[in-house]
Formats: structure tokens, C-alpha cells, sequence
């Protein structure tokens, strides 16, 4: 028998693998190129509308300050450095002067420490730098967290101030400073010139009172040898006047450079406040005041409420290389360190013993009176001590002067009682009459204001008695 066979079917194709992911994409890929619009049809709908700029970044202006010439003139050839007696009593110069720490023990880390040079200068262009070689973090009492005390905890100034001004920068008229936040105060005025700075970082501040100088009477201010500032103009009250370098800082460490050579130079050639020259310079005379070289301490033996303190701010004015210790000191130093503190009791309060009340434990508590007390004999320079109840007992007044136990000392007690001089009276009848016309002007205000809120309050009842007649 012949077997019959059934024809045998071809063979399937093999299977492409992921033939439907492909598919899919490819799908998907059409399905974008027939959504998608095709390369510059946007640019045809919008052809004619201007094109968006992108913002530019402002330009900087050049640089106009120019190379110093190499200088013929005689050079003043005297060691630029800080005095004590241009030193806030928490400043301790160290190594000839070039590093400044502050005390921050009791108290001491919220008051803001100053500094001012030796040599000024009133015409020429010269610069000094600082640099923020240490950052103090002081500890603080748990209970002291909430206090009112400023901020920032650390603050550096900069700049330049006049001979026996005050040395606190920007108090008055007399100071133009740059600071850490990026502020330029000058005029008592303040306002944002620069960028901030802060450790490590060497800042070189310049002044111009070059009159040939585009930049003629301007100040500068450039970090790590880099413009942060424009020139930015001294005040009128300022020009033809000798400007000495000036430093605040608050708990941190500086280290203060005048020179010869910059720590980083600058874009052009400048000379440091050591290369001043002699006749652009003027030089401040140590405080010394006795002919042995010895430092004077005085101790005024008054009567309380009897003047004192008043004929103290007179012989401070006349005699300003002398230091006041005193209660009212370190509360004026607080005021202007920026704490803040309430009206105070006036039974409480007195000039001779003033009521701290800044809510801070160690300011109230008297621990800033108490360290510095440890360190004043430490630092020679003439004092006056005024203690009004404390000098007029002996065995205090005693126990005071045991804290100048230093050869280098003369301790003097000085008698403020009797008939004041002509001078001292008309200087009080002044000082009365400023009282008194202040007095009068804010009682005359007071009434102004009452007038005009008596005035409001009566268009309101009006008013109110008028709509109340149109609803009737």
C-alpha cells in the first residue's frame, strides 16, 4: 500500500524579539515628529518681535587710582603703632601693637573695643590693613541667652577719625568708618557701600587726600587686594583736617598692619602708613604728662550733687588724655556698644552710682566694673578716678588708691569744693538754660499734639451726631 502523505506547511518565520517595544517607540516617535513643530516654525509666527535680552551684569567701573611716584621727601621715620592712651580699657595691644585682642571676661564681650594710631596724616594718599586673624565665641551664663544683648556678637570697624575724638567710630562727625556688615558711616550718617568681609581676609583701607587725584578726599575699602567699595567722599568737616587710623571690633582678635610692606597689595602701587612723609604727617605726643615721665592718677574729693561731675566733663574737655573711671563710664560705654536699657527710677539712679538695668546679668551685676578693676593698673596712662562717696572717706579712698601700687604712678588727691570760677559758673548757667529751653519745647509739642487730637476727636463726635440726625 502506498502511504499517503499530507503536504507538510512551510515553516513560521522566527519571531523578532521585542518587536513591540520597537514598535512602539517608533510609534511614539511619529507620533512627536506630527506634534512637535518642525525646527524654526516658531521663529516664522514671531518673526518681527524684538528678541528678549538677557539681563547684564553691571559693568565696574575702571580702576582710577593711579601708581605712587617714587617719593624725594624726607619720610617722618617714626614707628607707627597703637598708644594705650588711644585704647578702649578692654583692648590689650600685643607684639609692638600689630595684634589686638579684647577682654571678654565679665561682662566685657558686649561693650565694643577701640583703637586709634599715633601718626595722621592731612594730605597724601596712604593706606593701613587689618585682618581678622581669631573669632571669640565667649561663654555665657544659661540665663543670659534671652538678655537684650546687640547683634552681631562679633563686629569689626574700620576707618579714620580725628585726634581726641571719641573712639568709638561713627558717634560723631568727627569719625568716617567702614564696617564687617557692609555699611559706610560717615556724617552719623549710615548707609550700605560695600560688601561684607570677615576672617582671614586682609582689608586694606585707603585714603586719598591727594588734590590732584581724581579721587581727592575719598575713602576706600578693598579685601584680599580686590575693590569691595567705590571711593566713597569724606564730609565737609572732615577736609583739611589730620585723620588718624581707627579700629572697633568686638570679640574678635586683629591683627593691624601700617606697613612697609602690604600684606596684599593692591592694583597699583600705594604707600602704607609707614612711608608717610614727614611734612604730610602729624604726630600724637605721648600722655605723659609729669616731668619725671610718671603717669598722673587723680582722685577728686568733692561733695555729692555739689557739681562734680560737671566740673569732670569741663577738665576732661581741656585735659582729654586723661581716662575716666567711673560707674558713668562704663554705662556710657554699654549706650554706645549698642545695648539698650529702660528710662531708669530716678530714686534709684544718681551720677555717681547710675542704675544699669540692661537685662544682662553680668552688665547689671557689676562683673565689668570688677575686671576691669584688675586691669587697669596693668595699663600706664593718667587717670582720674571719680568716685564721689568712695573719695571723700578716707579709708575708701585709700583702699582705691592700692590699685595703683606701680612705680610708674603719682597719685594725687584733688580738692573740688569752694567758690567755682567765673568760667564754671557761666558754663552752668548755660548748661541751665539749654535745660530749660528743652523742657519748654517738649511741653510745647505735648500741647500741639493735644490740640490737634482734641480737633480729630471733635470731627468725629460731629460727624457721628450728623449721620445719627439722616438715619432719624
Amino acid at each position: 500500500k502506498q502511504l499517503l502523505r499530507s503536504p507538510q506547511s512551510p515553516p513560521a518565520p522566527p519571531s523578532l524579539p521585542h518587536s513591540r517595544s520597537v514598535m512602539t517607540a517608533e510609534g511614539e516617535d511619529a507620533k512627536r515628529r506630527r506634534v512637535e513643530p518642525a525646527a524654526g516654525a516658531g521663529e516664522e509666527t514671531r518673526e518681527g518681535a524684538p528678541a528678549k535680552e538677557e539681563p547684564k551684569e553691571p559693568e565696574v567701573p575702571p580702576e582710577q587710582e593711579q601708581d605712587a611716584r617714587p617719593e624725594r621727601r624726607t619720610l617722618l621715620n617714626q614707628p607707627v603703632d597703637v598708644q594705650l592712651q588711644d585704647c578702649t580699657l578692654n583692648v590689650i595691644p600685643t607684639l609692638g601693637g600689630r595684634v589686638l585682642t579684647p577682654l571678654t571676661d565679665g561682662g566685657l564681650q558686649y561693650l565694643v573695643a577701640g583703637a586709634r594710631a599715633n601718626v595722621g596724616v592731612r594730605k597724601g594718599r596712604y593706606m593701613f590693613e587689618v585682618k581678622i586673624v581669631e573669632v571669640l565665641n565667649p561663654h555665657e551664663p544659661p540665663n543670659s541667652r534671652s538678655s537684650r544683648a546687640p547683634m552681631p556678637r562679633q563686629l569689626v570697624r574700620v576707618g579714620f577719625s580725628t585726634q581726641d575724638s571719641s573712639l568709638f567710630l561713627g558717634e560723631t562727625e568727627e569719625s568716617v568708618c567702614f564696617d564687617s556688615e557692609g555699611f559706610f558711616t560717615a556724617d552719623k550718617k549710615r548707609s550700605a557701600s560695600s560688601q561684607r568681609f570677615g576672617r582671614d581676609q586682609t582689608i586694606a583701607v585707603l585714603l586719598n587726600l591727594d588734590r590732584k587725584s581724581p579721587n581727592a578726599d575719598t575713602v576706600s575699602l578693598f579685601r584680599d587686594g580686590v575693590r569691595i567699595c567705590q571711593p566713597q567722599p569724606l564730609p565737609e568737616y572732615l577736609l583739611e583736617k589730620t585723620l588718624f587710623p581707627h579700629v572697633n571690633f568686638k570679640n574678635v582678635t586683629m591683627q593691624v598692619s601700617f606697613g612697609p610692606t602690604p600684606l596684599a597689595p593692591l592694583p597699583f602701587v600705594c604707600r602704607t602708613w609707614q612711608e608717610v612723609v614727614k611734612d604730610d604727617a602729624d604726630l600724637r605726643k605721648s600722655g605723659r604728662s609729669m616731668a619725671d615721665g610718671k603717669y598722673e592718677v587723680l582722685f577728686p574729693v568733692g561733695l555729692p550733687d555739689e557739681g562734680t561731675f560737671d566740673w569732670l566733663d569741663r577738665f576732661l574737655q581741656k585735659n582729654p588724655h586723661y581716662t575716666e573711671i567711673s560707674d558713668r563710664t562704663i554705662l556710657r560705654w554699654a549706650e554706645r556698644s549698642g545695648l539698650w536699657r529702660p528710662h531708669p527710677n530716678n530714686w534709684k539712679n544718681s551720677n555717681d552710682k547710675p542704675e544699669m538695668n540692661f537685662g544682662i546679668p553680668m552688665m547689671d551685676d557689676s562683673s565689668v566694673r570688677r575686671v576691669l578693676n584688675s586691669v587697669i593698673a596693668t595699663q600706664p596712662r593718667n587717670y582720674i578716678v571719680m568716685e564721689v562717696k568712695s573719695n571723700l572717706i578716707k579709708e575708701e579712698r585709700q583702699e582705691l588708691m592700692k590699685r595703683f601700687f606701680a612705680p610708674c604712678y603719682k597719685k594725687v588727691a584733688m580738692v573740688v569744693m569752694g567758690e567755682p570760677t567765673d568760667d564754671f559758673k557761666a558754663q552752668e548757667q548755660e548748661n541751665m538754660l539749654k535745660e530749660k529751653q528743652v523742657v519748654i519745647e517738649q511741653e510745647r509739642l505735648r500741647r500741639k499734639v493735644e490740640r490737634e487730637r482734641k480737633k480729630v476727636l471733635e470731627a468725629q463726635l460731629k460727624q457721628a451726631e450728623e449721620a445719627k440726625k439722616r438715619l432719624e
